[in-house]
């Protein structure tokens, strides 16, 4: 019996270590797992995505398809932005973005803004197609924050004086809404990061540009225009939109931009002395004032739609935050604002205040 156990144990042994040796020479044989794939050598490219900020609200000169037809309200303008950044070597400038757009949108998934689905799935065929340098993001306002619609109770208020301002009746939860919105946007810029990287792309590889909101209205509006001709809103919520709103929601935005490794642009202060209503001549405000358009009153299916253009950045405005925009991606910096120079112009300035 010991013979037969020491026999069986010697073949056992056997056994085991020439199981070992195949395995061995298996991963040996295996063969390397290819090269990641690179970013394709088309056309260089910049592409914007988010909501009205950047798509072009209040613009003017709308792509064709984005101005109302089917339900299309994108209002994606030929005057954004990412088409005034000036920058050599670019072969193509691309808006995917959306007026009224929120981070579910912008990101994966099945949600829909006027009838468009997810910008991210329309970046992630184009990264494969075209070599994408630079994606401009700005989204988050019309998440918890709902800023558009603030500015419309704040318009709201000044009807009725009766009622509580925006800056009482919203401002007390603001901070929890900026704070519900952080998360929404980390998971947007995640899933742009995850097409990119499917498409081929390192994060070396392009830059990704979180945007932060302007004021576009401030306390120091001129007098005659705080009515009906142009900024119908209370001085006390004029006030909090700038000093309390705007901040806050560009902390928000900073901090989205760390949790992703994405670069900030603060425009916060992009509109300081420009804002809508604050020069005698709305030519040289960079923020459109309350904008009606008339001769959609009397259309059914654009009347709802006729006040959209209102307290946005304009066809000047976007000039000044391209130039900057384009003045950024020229830099290294993590972060910049975009502040009035000498000339009269915005610049990308490397410090960002808070």
């Amino acid at each position: 019996m010991t013979r037969w156990m020491t026999r069986y144990r010697w073949h056992a042994a056997v056994l085991v270590l020439v199981l070992v040796l195949v395995g061995t020479t298996l991963v040996l044989l295996r063969p390397e797992p290819p090269p990641a794939q690179g970013p394709p050598n088309g056309p260089r490219v910049l592409v914007a995505m988010g909501d009205s900020t950047v798509s072009g609200e209040s613009a003017g000169d709308y792509e064709p398809g984005t101005d109302g037809t089917d339900g299309d309200w994108c209002h994606r303008s030929r005057n954004a932005s990412i088409h005034q950044t000036g920058l050599r070597g670019i072969v193509e400038t691309i808006n995917l973005a959306c007026s009224g757009a929120n981070s579910a949108q912008v990101g994966l998934g099945d949600t829909k803004q006027y009838t468009e689905g997810s910008q991210t799935a329309r970046l992630a065929e184009l990264a494969q197609k075209k070599r994408v340098v630079a994606i401009l993001v700005a989204v988050g306002a019309n998440d918890d924050p709902g800023f558009s619609h603030v500015l419309d109770d704040c318009v709201q208020a000044w009807f009725d004086q009766g009622k509580p301002g925006c800056a009482d009746s919203v401002g007390p939860d603001w901070q929890r809404r900026v704070d519900a919105m952080v998360p929404k946007v980390d998971k947007a810029l995640a899933d742009i990061r995850s097409v990119m990287s499917k498409a081929g792309y390192q994060n070396s590889d392009y830059q990704l540009v979180l945007q932060s909101y302007a004021a576009p209205i401030s306390p120091d509006i001129r007098p005659e225009l705080r009515n009906l001709n142009g900024c119908p809103f209370r001085e006390v919520d004029l006030r909090w939109v700038r000093e309390a709103a705007v901040p806050k929601i560009t902390a928000g935005v900073r901090q989205a931009a760390r949790d992703s490794g994405a670069r900030l642009l603060d425009i916060s202060r992009a509109g300081l002395t420009r804002e809508a209503c604050s020069r005698e001549k709305p030519e040289e405000e960079w923020f459109s004032r309350l904008a009606v358009r008339w001769n959609d009153l009397g259309d059914d299916d654009r009347a709802s739609h006729a006040l959209q253009e209102s307290f946005h950045p304009n066809k000047a405005g976007h000039a000044q935050i391209g130039r900057c925009l384009g003045e950024f991606l020229g830099t290294e910096s993590p972060a910049a604002a975009c502040l009035a120079g000498a000339d009269g112009n915005l610049h990308a300035a490397n410090s960002i205040g808070p």
